[in-house]
């Protein structure tokens, strides 16, 4: 593997950050306020899972205890 020195490695590391296609502020929003809906969205699902295996083991138990 090439040794480079650390001006070439800033001269690379600089060219490479200018080849990034950077959001705009209204792109970076609304991918914000996707994950905050997905991330509501996923612990509503998990509550509920979590509600009926209680729900189930509870029956379970006062049906054989």
């Amino acid at each position: 593997m090439a040794r480079t020195n650390p001006f070439q490695f800033l001269q690379q590391t600089r060219a490479e950050v200018a080849k990034v296609a950077w959001p705009n502020r209204r792109e970076v929003a609304l991918t914000t306020v996707m994950v905050f809906v997905m991330a509501t969205l996923t612990a509503v699902f998990f509550f509920f899972v979590d509600w009926l295996i209680r729900q189930g083991l509870q029956l379970i138990l006062t049906a054989f205890g």
